[in-house]
């Protein structure tokens, strides 16, 4: 039996999602990316997961350049996030207007980040629309213990279910 598509939507975008800014970096290239679909997924070592559209800048600069950051942003500034649904333009010291340093795998971390995790590639996995990227964290900061990281639901926004064609 065939799930209607918009019953399908409304369950998955139930779903608890944190919202972050995914770097990505290949060769001088470089990018900043909406992201919900990130999770953790092993304590030794420690993984992370991001799922990242196949079609989407992002996911070519991980896939090439092997490692990507994941910044967790205060859920008081979530405008942040519509600025990076498409591809950041980058003048060498922002993405987007937003400050950004490199880490420790060359990936951009935004300096606004409440928190954020530098993690190398580990694993691919190729799941229809998306590839699931597995990175070990080899790098990490609390900025602001203080204040909560934004999820979806700090947000109108919305990602997941069916393809909407």
């Amino acid at each position: 039996m065939a799930i209607d598509d918009e019953l399908l939507n409304k369950v998955t975008w139930k779903i608890p999602n944190a919202l972050a800014l995914i770097g990505s970096r290949a060769g001088e290239e470089r990018n900043g990316m909406t992201a919900s679909w990130i999770t953790q997924l092993s304590m030794e070592p420690v993984l992370i997961g991001v799922g990242i559209d196949k079609t989407a800048v992002t996911h070519r600069l991980i896939a090439d350049g092997g490692s990507f950051t994941v910044n967790l942003w205060d859920a008081e500034d979530t405008r942040v996030f519509v600025k990076f649904s498409k591809p950041a333009t980058d003048d060498g010291a922002t993405l987007n207007g937003r400050p950004v340093h490199a880490a420790t795998t060359g990936a951009p971390v935004f300096d606004e980040a409440v928190a954020w995790m530098d993690c190398a590639v580990r694993h691919q996995l190729d799941l229809g629309t998306h590839t699931l990227f597995v990175g070990e964290v080899v790098d990490a900061a609390v900025v602001r213990d203080d204040a909560r990281p934004a999820s979806m639901t700090d947000t109108r926004m919305k990602y997941g279910g069916a393809k909407r064609h």
